[in-house]
């Protein structure tokens, strides 16, 4: 373990020789001396590493050699804030730290023409009690690394634990200072809650990591989708994009008139990679007329909406994404314990409610929630004919099925998956995501009500177009 000191030396020669003695004697390592006579002639920080056995008996022989007094076994934190670079840009930074009465021991920075200048201090803090609330506060200042500590303190090693773990997030991510601040605010949120139950945080922050790199190995070239291309009617074509994670993107086309609707968008991290390949996939792809249809609010079907001038969905999805934009928690966002998780899964996805200029309703009557899936209204693309069903609320409020009797054609969202057909990368991202979710589906008893009722609606030859997984083909029953 390691223990930092700060002794108060005479101004005479021999007296660091004399502390360094009684260190080696007592088995100590001294891993960190940090001294300024032209500041302070007589103090001198030392962090030693030992047992603990011999940090105390180093301890007792300083204060027996005058060395140490009042209680001087101090917390000092080594750090490295990323401050502006323009004029007064640290000024935040020090003003926090006068208003805690923390001192600096040591102090490094250069500008290097950068946007951000790297500030590396040695923070000396009489109080241990404020270095929990100081890291936060710092942090919510500027990114802050976390360089060297005197562990020991529970409550402080969760602190460091969850600002590092940010600052990784921040560097893997490309996140945004502002993006960096929200993410320490919510890692704490479960840390809190966390500890609060008594749970261990390794677990949990692992499947987190895992979760935000499994997004960016799979953005650039390891955007690897499956695509599977299909005639429907004699006037209607599919392309179904199944991404490594994030919901299908589903693309219907008019034969005759190349026209497009998009249902929906997969992640916004994805949205460059997505945008490629529908031009890829479809010549002369800005020309054509395009809509876009969401089968509900979740983060991981919005990816593209701002490519799209009308966005069609029911008017509880619409409502979810009008009070996302004043502030207002989502439906899984509701319920506090999710609300961390959901949080950080949307700044790792980089997600965006859609503007709600482009929003259209797809609803025409009221839905029966005394259902578990009720008609709302009717929609028309080709020669399908299309009644629009919504749910009651068991995987999202707004959950839409698309359902064209004639042809035997079904758009089910999130409601119906096809588990058995899916990328393996899909599958290995959908057992990560639960870990940030909490719970894939808002009400569960309704959600396998509303299955039930999709088993008894297309029971025989039906063709269905899933959320996420292939197409399920007509000799497939649910």
């Amino acid at each position: 373990m390691k223990r930092s000191f700060m002794t108060s030396l005479p101004d005479t020669s021999g007296a660091f020789l004399t502390a360094s003695r009684i260190i080696l004697r007592h088995g100590g390592n001294m891993v960190r001396a940090s001294y300024n006579k032209a500041v302070d002639a007589h103090t001198l920080f030392l962090d030693v590493e030992g047992e603990e056995a011999a940090l105390d008996a180093i301890e007792e022989s300083l204060t027996a050699e005058g060395f140490l007094q009042n209680e001087s076994r101090v917390k000092v934190v080594l750090i490295e804030a990323e401050v502006p670079n323009q004029p007064g840009g640290v000024l935040p930074v020090l003003e926090a730290l006068n208003q805690r009465n923390v001192s600096i021991s040591y102090l490094s920075s250069q500008a290097a023409g950068k946007e951000y200048a790297p500030l590396k201090m040695g923070l000396y803090i009489e109080d241990s009690a404020v270095i929990d609330e100081l890291l936060v506060e710092l942090s919510a200042i500027c990114p802050v690394r976390i360089l060297d500590y005197d562990a020991g303190e529970k409550k402080l090693d969760n602190t460091v634990f969850y600002i590092s773990f940010a600052d990784e997030m921040r560097q893997l991510l490309d996140l945004t200072p502002e993006q960096t601040k929200e993410f320490v605010y919510y890692a704490n949120l479960v840390m809190q809650q966390l500890d609060e139950k008594g749970e261990p945080y390794g677990k949990v922050f692992e499947y987190v990591s895992r979760f935000a790199h499994f997004v960016a190995e799979h953005g650039g070239a390891g955007y690897d989708c499956r695509i599977t291309c299909q005639k429907l009617t004699d006037r209607v074509a599919v392309t179904l994009i199944e991404p490594p994670c994030g919901s299908n993107i589903t693309v219907l086309e008019e034969l005759n008139t190349k026209a497009l609707l998009v249902i929906d968008g997969g992640f916004t991290c994805y949205e460059a990679e997505t945008m490629r390949l529908l031009r890829s996939l479809f010549p002369n792809y800005d020309a054509r007329k395009k809509e876009m249809l969401l089968t509900h609010s979740d983060s991981d079907h919005a990816g593209i909406c701002r490519h799209f001038q009308k966005i069609w969905c029911t008017r509880r999805t619409a409502d979810c994404f009008a009070g996302e934009h004043v502030g207002l928690p989502s439906p899984r966002e509701e319920n506090l314990n999710m609300l961390p998780y959901y949080r950080l899964s949307t700044l790792i996805t980089d997600y965006v409610p859609p503007a709600l200029s482009h929003l259209c309703l797809l609803d025409s009557q009221p839905c029966d929630d005394a259902l578990p899936l009720s008609k709302v209204g009717e929609y028309r693309f080709g020669d399908l004919a299309f009644d629009v069903y919504q749910g009651n609320g068991g995987h999202v409020p707004g959950e839409t099925v698309l359902v064209d009797d004639r042809h035997r054609i079904a758009i089910t969202g999130d409601d119906y998956i096809n588990a058995v057909d899916m990328l393996p990368a899909q599958k290995e991202f959908n057992r990560l995501a639960p870990y940030l979710a909490r719970s894939v589906n808002q009400d569960s008893a309704k959600y396998r009500a509303i299955l039930q009722m999709l088993r008894h609606m297309l029971a025989d030859d039906w063709l269905l177009l899933p959320g996420h997984g292939a197409i399920v083909p007509r000799e497939q029953r649910l």
